[in-house]
Order: structure tokens, then C-alpha cells, then sequence
């Protein structure tokens, strides 16, 4: 039996849904969801993907990634909020994964474990300029490694589960389609600076790289075949500092196109339609940020 809780004041309604479309049953054998994970750190990152966020305090218009574009994927965004007098550099905000290695450590642990995600993207704000750099390694660094965040303790302590498996030096590719998400973001003339970033620098060092990380250790924890809560694909995408949010919005869509087309190649049968129900009914109990 899978394990997605059935529960809350919704449950009963997607699950209903589910059974009626006589798709609800074959769920045990599903061995992943079809959930997909992004995240935001810094403007423009935060609100170019606020629109899947199913928090009505921070996406108004309502959320948009239930079976988003009718693909068969639940798209699921988290991201913090900062006061406008901070900019340009912001600090660390307020909310889930502010831009602190504790906070986002913790926030990370909940949310993943809620949404079980099959594929996962993180963004954070990169170099000036209007730019879509997606990264093609990061490396894991000592706790004294990391540039320091804003809050005491300024950086990662020793005993984060993420030290349990990735060690000092260790480099961590992307599992991604980066080359396909470079050439659908440049087609799509939202951003014509697209490009794999293969450079020394890896992901910075800061909390972009951080939390890159840990969407790429997900997927190295979670990526057999075995596992029942399998994710395919992981990685992280820098985005330019000025870039406009409309061409931010857009070039977010085209990258979670060009995921879902791959995941389509990747993600075996039973049927979309089990898993999105699976991800709804699990969803139903989230509790609001």
C-alpha cells in the first residue's frame, strides 16, 4: 500500500475524484510520485515561481501546478519573502528556505519528506546582468567552507543529515536536462543567455550552492530503482540578477517543459494519471507556511 496519507478536508474529494476515474487502485506499485519540487531564494527567483505555491498568502491568483498544463505533473514551489527597502542584496528573508544554512537545513528535511518529489529544481539569483545559468556540478564543502550567512551560527553545522552522506570536495552533478533547458530557454526568446556552467567556481559557495545540494542529494539518496519515492532528476539553475520577472516567468515555464518532456522518457508505466492522484491526495494535509 503507498504510503501518500489520505487524510484532511480535501482528501476525501481528490480521492473520490480518483476512484472515479478508475484510476485510484493500481496505486500500490506506483514506486514515485509525480510531484515536482522548485524553490526560490533571492528576487527575481522568489516570485517568478511563486505561482506554484499552493500558500494563498503568497499566490493570490491561486495555485497552478496541479497536473500544470495538463502534463501529468504537480508542480510545488516554496521560496522566502523580503522586505522591498532590502534590495539589492536582500539578507535572508522571511519564510520557508530563508536564505540561512539552519533554516533552510530544516525546511528542506519537512518539505521534501511532504512532497516526495520525482524531480527537482532549485533556483537562486546568480550574476548581473539578464541570465540562465544552469549548473553542471556543485561541491559539497567543510561546515568552515561556506561563506557566511546573516545569523548566528553564520555557517552549516557538522551535523546536518547532509554531511551524512556527502563529504568536504565531494562534486555532485546535475541530473537535469541542461542541455535541453539551454536551447528551449534561448528558442524561447525569453532569455538569450542561456548556458551550462562547467567553470572552477561550482555553484559559489554560498547558500545557492547549499541548497543546490541538497536537490541533488535527494536525488542520490532517492534514485534507485527500488526506492519507493524515486526522483529521476535534480539540479540547480543561477539566474541573472537583472533579469526581468516576465522573462524570468516565462524561462521557468520553458525549463519545467523541457523536465516534464524528460521525465516522460524516464518515469516508468503505470500512467501519469495514478501518481498525479497519488500527489493531490497527499498534498490535501499540507499545512499553510
Amino acid at each position: 500500500m503507498s504510503k501518500n496519507a489520505i487524510s484532511g478536508p480535501r482528501a476525501g474529494v481528490v480521492m473520490a475524484a480518483c476512484m472515479a476515474a478508475g484510476v485510484f487502485a493500481p496505486a500500490a506499485d506506483a514506486g514515485h510520485t509525480n510531484n515536482i519540487l522548485i524553490t526560490g531564494y533571492w528576487p527575481p527567483t522568489n516570485w517568478m515561481v511563486s505561482r506554484f505555491s499552493t500558500n494563498p498568502e503568497l499566490n493570490p491568483e491561486g495555485w497552478i501546478g496541479a497536473n500544470w498544463e495538463g502534463r501529468g505533473y504537480n508542480v510545488y514551489s516554496y521560496f522566502p519573502t523580503f522586505n522591498p527597502d532590502d534590495g539589492p542584496n536582500w539578507g535572508k528573508g522571511t519564510g520557508d528556505f530563508e536564505v540561512d544554512y539552519q533554516d533552510t537545513s530544516a525546511d528542506w528535511g519537512r518539505i521534501a519528506n511532504e512532497i516526495k518529489p520525482c524531480a527537482i529544481v532549485t533556483f537562486s539569483r546568480g550574476n548581473p546582468g539578464s541570465n540562465w545559468e544552469v549548473e553542471s556540478r556543485l561541491k559539497m564543502r567543510s561546515p568552515n567552507g561556506w561563506f557566511p550567512d546573516y545569523v548566528e551560527p553564520k555557517r552549516p553545522d557538522a551535523d546536518m543529515p547532509i554531511y551524512d552522506d556527502l563529504v568536504a570536495n565531494q562534486i555532485v552533478p546535475s541530473t537535469l536536462p541542461m542541455q535541453g533547458i539551454v536551447d528551449a530557454v534561448k528558442a524561447s526568446g525569453a532569455i538569450g543567455n542561456a548556458y551550462i556552467d562547467t567553470g572552477s567556481g561550482f555553484g559559489g559557495g554560498f547558500l545557492s550552492e547549499f541548497i543546490g545540494l541538497h536537490g541533488e542529494w535527494y536525488n542520490l539518496q532517492h534514485s534507485g530503482v527500488n526506492d519507493p519515492y524515486r526522483n529521476f532528476a535534480a539540479g540547480h539553475v543561477h539566474v541573472g540578477i537583472d533579469t526581468p520577472l516576465e522573462s524570468a516567468n516565462s524561462a521557468t515555464k520553458t525549463t519545467l517543459r523541457v523536465l516534464t518532456d524528460y521525465l516522460d522518457t524516464v518515469v516508468p508505466a503505470p500512467g501519469t494519471a495514478v501518481v498525479v492522484c497519488l500527489g493531490l491526495v497527499s498534498m490535501s494535509r499540507r499545512r499553510r507556511p
